[in-house]
């Protein structure tokens, strides 16, 4: 069995505006110094966090050895402390590759990112990419519908998560608790809690600290139940979103784009479950990412069109900014 990268502590501990000691030497996106294969002899990959840092290294460890293999490089891992931190580390040539929501991926290009996409997740082979945001209530509620939000806490995730804000937001707007997806109107409809994670706003419902919330989907019927903490009936389903365009790996424009050419080939290709099981990367089951994508198909800009309708409807502040 291949030995896989074990990303410590330390590869996390920066998780601010990627401005990490990791990213300190050399200047732009790509190394001064490239490998035998081609690319820059350190690649810097920015990950969000949707569940805590320890579940987050265990769905990149397979991949970042994959990727270390195939191009010679060193891989080094760092989780930004929000959306706003890694599309700053891209703008800032401080990152090479990130992970984004669907949400985050339009913020940076609205931002002028220069980026491409290198592959969207997806939950089983052959499947499409994209994915759904719930809106959710402890199982006891009397809340059932997004109607009955108003005026309640309610925990969102963060206001650049594509499930956890700004498509709930768009529902609330349908369901006339808030005027627009501007945060201050959000405020006037609800009491906003930021939890910063999915499984963060999850379990805040789960246990009272917000009489409603959104999550992504897995998360709630997935992940958490799978891990022992949420256990049937905890929570219930109450709104469930459009489908939402898949998260996606991207890449830095700088690195050329011979560069992302490969790691497009390379993510879709054998940034995957079966390929990584049958190699050794992985030991038992393979779940990639931290939202136990089983791989990811090929992605372009034009497929989160549908990302940014719903940012021209909601008025995010995101959106504008």
């Amino acid at each position: 069995m291949k030995s896989t990268t074990t990303l410590t502590a330390a590869a996390f501990a920066a998780a601010t505006a990627l401005t990490m000691s990791a990213c300190a030497g050399g200047s732009g996106a790509a190394a001064e110094s490239t490998t035998a294969e081609g690319f820059p002899s350190v690649i810097r990959l920015a990950a969000i966090p949707a569940e805590n840092s320890t579940d987050l290294a265990a769905g990149y460890d397979p991949i970042v050895a994959m990727l270390e293999e195939e191009t010679g490089a060193t891989v080094e891992v760092s989780q930004a402390s929000d959306y706003a931190g890694a599309i700053e580390g891209l703008i800032a040539d401080k990152v090479d590759i990130a992970f984004l929501g669907s949400f985050a991926y339009v913020i940076a290009t609205h931002n002028e990112a220069a980026i491409t996409p290198l592959g969207a997740a997806i939950e089983a082979k052959d499947a499409e990419p994209g994915y759904y945001s719930l809106g959710i209530a402890p199982g006891d509620s009397d809340i059932d519908s997004l109607e009955d939000f108003a005026g309640h806490s309610v925990c969102f995730v963060d206001p650049g998560s594509t499930s956890g804000f700004l498509y709930p937001s768009a529902g609330l707007i349908d369901a006339g608790v808030v005027a627009s997806g501007k945060e201050a109107d959000v405020a006037a409809g609800v009491q906003p809690v930021y939890a910063g994670a999915h499984d963060a706003s999850a379990l805040g419902v789960a246990a009272g600290d917000c009489e409603a919330g959104f999550a992504m989907e897995s998360m709630v019927t997935e992940t958490l139940p799978a891990a022992g903490d949420l256990a049937e009936g905890d929570l219930k389903e109450v709104w469930r979103s459009p489908k939402i365009s898949g998260s996606l790996f991207v890449g830095n424009d700088a690195l050329g784009e011979d560069v992302n050419a490969k790691l497009t080939s390379l993510i879709t290709e054998k940034a995957n479950s079966e390929y990584l099981l049958s190699e050794g990367y992985c030991d038992g089951e393979c779940l990639l990412t931290d939202e136990d994508a089983w791989g990811f198909a090929p992605a372009e800009d034009a497929d989160y069109d549908g990302t940014r309708e719903v940012c021209t409807l909601t008025k995010s502040d995101k959106c504008e900014g």
